[in-house]
Order: C-alpha cells, then structure tokens, then sequence
C-alpha cells in the first residue's frame, strides 16, 4: 500500500470532518440538499477542485429517456469547436446517490478545452428515489440520442467516447456492454476514473482500504443499499456489476484509472484484466497515494496533473482515428 502525501492527508482529512455530509447520516431530505451544493468556482476552492475553463462555453437542456421523462444535461463547448469535434459522453459520481453534473464544471470544462470536444454531462436518475437500472437506462438512452442528435449539438457524434467517474465509471463501463450488445451505436473509447464494476464488494481492496479517507466499506454498503434496494437487481447482475458481465469481446477500448488507497481498487484493475482476457484493448494505470475522488480535487493530490493529463491524451488518441494507438499497459504513476 502506498502512503498519502502530507497535502492530500490533511485535505481528505479535513474533508471527511467538515465537509459535505456523510451518506451514513443522510436521509433523503439531506441527499436532495447535497445533491444541489456546489463547490464555488473562484480561489481559493479552484486551487484544489482546478479552474472552470474560460475557453468551454456551458449551456444546459434535456433529452426525453425512453419513458418520456426529461433527462437533464450540461452541455461544454470548446470555443472554436465546429461540426467535426467529437463527443465525450460524462456519467457523474456519488454511489448513484449524489453528486450533480454542476460539480463536475471543473473537470468536463477540462476535458471540453483539452480533448477538443463537446462533453455531454448526464444527470441521470439517482437512487433512492430511482433504484437500478433506471440510471443505467438514463445514461444509454443518452448514448442513444447523442448518436442521433449530431445537427442539434453541432458535432460529429460518430466520434464518440463514454467516460465518468466511480458510480459514473460504472455507469460508463454497463453502457459500453448493453449498446454493444443491443447493435450500436458505435463507441471509440471508455474512460473509466476508479470505476465501481463490482458490487458483491468481494475484491481484497475493499478489505485493505475499509477504512480509507473518502470512501469506506460502510459508506460502500449503504450507497449500493440504496441503489439495489431489499428486493432489487442482485449485486451481481451485469446491470450493476460490468465486471460479471458474460462477455466482455468487442467492447471498445479503455482507459482505467485507479487510486491506490481506494477500496475500489482491485476492481477497477480486475476489470481492466477482464476486458483483456476478452481482447479488449484496455490501458491500466494506478496511482499511487491517491485516495477515491481525487480527480475532483487534482490540487490536493501530487499526481492529480498526470491523471488528468492522461486522461485528456488517451481520450484524444482514440476520437482522433488518423493517430497511431500506443500500447497498453499497467502503469503505477509518481
């Protein structure tokens, strides 16, 4: 196990005693509550969550998922962006509980201005007022129409990647496999940020990191409590858990991220292995000292830079197909 550095102890520290409300105290009047705060976006909070891009025009709008309801979406536009930019589909954390694509204007605003494309920012229905697969359903019906909406987002979503963090990487990885399994539409790419793809919480990490800063088992068990509900999908069915998914060939291809000090871990780097042994082309990376969440506080962290940097460049690698690929490899990053 590695060791946090100073910068990132204190903050997660300080961040697990004063900050946002724990999941385990929570009920749904103060999920809701957190699910509308956000971070300001002005210093000194912007040294530790990064900037929102000055060069990413923001708009909002919505999409009708397959039972009619309006899906809300935030739309990142690089400046200068036409109608060959690609698309990058974002699927937020926060255990399919919280979390909000406004708290994410830091990072798709980056991605928007680094990868050069449109990010389209789901606000998926989240549990426990919606319990699995309705957010599953949500993020795939937005593949969908993002694939058929090219005109009204002025882009080329035939160039089109999926990526989200933790509940989100979740979310990206199950799309990946149900549209792939349902005929398309086609997608060049998966960045999967310390994904959740194993839901019986049976990986050795969940073990070793149980107490971790961020994310602990408890809080673990009482997110997917929520999300499956006593008599819902079995933690794991495919729907939940990608990693137990019956066959992983021709997904695309994939980035995984992992944190270190992250009960997540293990199942991000089994999943990576999975798709491999299925011929999956999928780059590992794990960074050590890195506990769960840090790519939404990149400034508290020492390797916050990298991931993002790598995140950024294999995200433009596959939606640029005239770019050679590199090989993929596990990677522990300094």
């Amino acid at each position: 196990m590695s060791r946090m550095p100073l910068r990132t102890k204190v903050f997660t520290t300080l961040l697990d005693r004063f900050g946002r409300e724990s999941i385990l105290g929570m009920d749904l009047a103060a999920i809701r509550r957190s699910r509308a705060s956000v971070a300001p976006t002005v210093p000194p909070f912007t040294w530790v969550t990064g900037p929102v891009s000055r060069a990413v025009a923001i708009e909002d709008a919505t999409f009708p998922a397959r039972d009619g309801h309006p899906v809300p979406l935030r739309i990142y536009r690089p400046a200068g962006a036409g109608p060959s930019a690609p698309v990058l589909l974002w699927f937020h954390g926060g255990g399919w509980v919280l979390g909000s694509p406004r708290m994410y204007d830091p990072l798709c605003s980056h991605l928007a201005e680094g990868v050069g494309a449109v990010v389209v920012s789901v606000d998926y229905r989240k549990a426990p007022e919606h319990r699995a697969p309705q957010a599953v359903h949500d993020c795939v019906d937005a593949t969908r129409w993002v694939a058929s909406a090219g005109a009204q987002l002025g882009a080329d979503p035939s160039r089109l990647a999926v990526s989200g963090d933790s509940a989100g990487g979740n979310l990206a990885a199950v799309v990946c496999q149900v549209v792939c399994d349902e005929g398309g539409p086609p997608i060049a790419h998966q960045a999967l940020v310390y994904p959740a793809t194993d839901a019986t919480m049976s990986q050795p990490s969940v073990t070793e990191h149980a107490h971790a800063p961020v994310l602990t088992r408890e809080k673990m068990t009482v997110f997917r409590a929520h999300y499956l509900g006593e008599d819902g999908l079995a933690p794991d069915h495919p729907l939940v858990s990608p990693l137990w998914g019956q066959d992983l060939s021709g997904l695309p291809p994939a980035l995984v991220q992992t944190a270190d000090v992250d009960p997540l871990r293990d199942e991000g780097a089994r999943y990576a292995e999975a798709l491999r042994a299925a011929g999956v082309r999928a780059r590992l990376t794990n960074y050590p000292g890195a506990p769960h969440g840090f790519a939404s506080f990149p400034g508290a962290t020492t390797v916050g830079r990298a991931a993002r940097e790598e995140l950024v460049a294999e995200l433009r690698r596959h939606l640029a197909p005239t770019q050679a690929p590199v090989e993929d490899r596990v990677t522990d990053r300094d």
